[in-house]
């Protein structure tokens, strides 16, 4: 954090930098959902690197005995593509999941492997790829319903193709046809469901979500000031035009006085 310059103006990478940390100490289980949404809502609330730096000088690093994080600010060049740091190209931190009269969830910060596979009997489960690393560009998700069913979330840019096989049950084809992002994954979703369902969903992150409702939220107060704005700018108008009224009034009434004297003075001088 450049605590040399707190004053200075954060943008949406530096906010963003300290999101990331946010959501690793989530998954390691360093902060509950409630202290990771509280501190979450101050760093996209936050304008300038002072306000940024208090929010995460209590996380510890990866390594055991390391260092409070420093979240860098530093604008170093741009990443070739969003993508190429989630596809890592090496093995899957999960490879299989179950559910048997239970559930299960596979979701947060984890490695996609090249196959992943799932069953559920009288049970269902939750395969949320929206942060996850993926181990290649093409990665099969295999679902095995049985009188079950399994939610497949992806986040948007990500292509998405399913090939899996219903019987008294189906597959959810919705997110099929949109095209993917430069660089991103293929997710291909295939199996067998038999009176159970598998659903695919496209979704944002909850930090996207948190994200987007700030920047309408400041859409909105912009727009206000917009019409404050407006409204004073109407208002002091008609108050220039109102005084230039009564100026002009004014005027009128001076000249008809200097004509009544004139003509009382041209009256006295026949007179005499």
């Amino acid at each position: 954090m450049t605590e040399e310059a707190p004053e200075l103006r954060a943008s949406d990478a530096d906010r963003e930098r300290v999101a990331e940390v946010l959501r690793d100490a989530l998954a390691e289980g360093r902060l509950d959902m409630e202290e990771f949404e509280e501190r979450l809502d101050a760093t996209y609330r936050a304008r300038t690197y002072g306000e940024l730096a208090p929010i995460t000088r209590d996380l510890p690093s990866a390594a055991p005995a390391g260092p409070a994080p420093q979240v860098s600010m530093t604008k170093g060049p741009a990443a070739s593509g969003s993508w190429a740091g989630r596809i890592t190209g090496r093995e899957g931190s999960s490879t299989w999941a179950v559910a048997v009269m239970s559930g299960f969830q596979r979701k947060g910060r984890w490695t996609v492997p090249r196959r992943f596979t799932a069953f559920a009997f009288w049970g269902g489960g939750e395969i949320d790829l929206r942060e996850a690393d993926f181990a290649a560009g093409e990665v099969e998700i295999n679902c095995v319903a049985i009188m079950g069913g399994m939610q497949v979330i992806v986040p948007p840019g990500v292509e998405v193709v399913v090939r899996g096989i219903g019987v008294m049950g189906g597959f959810d084809h919705r997110e099929e046809g949109v095209p993917g992002d430069p660089g991103a994954p293929r997710v291909i979703v295939t199996g067998f469901a038999f009176w159970g369902g598998v659903g695919v969903e496209r979704k944002v992150t909850r930090a996207e979500r948190q994200r987007l409702k700030e920047e309408r939220r400041q859409e909105k107060v912009e727009r206000r000031q917009s019409r404050r704005e407006l409204r004073e700018s109407h208002r002091e108008d008609i108050h220039e035009a109102h005084r230039r009224m009564l100026d002009g009034h004014h005027d009128l009434r001076r000249e008809r006085q200097r004509e009544r004297r004139q003509e009382r003075d041209r009256r006295r001088d026949r007179e005499y």
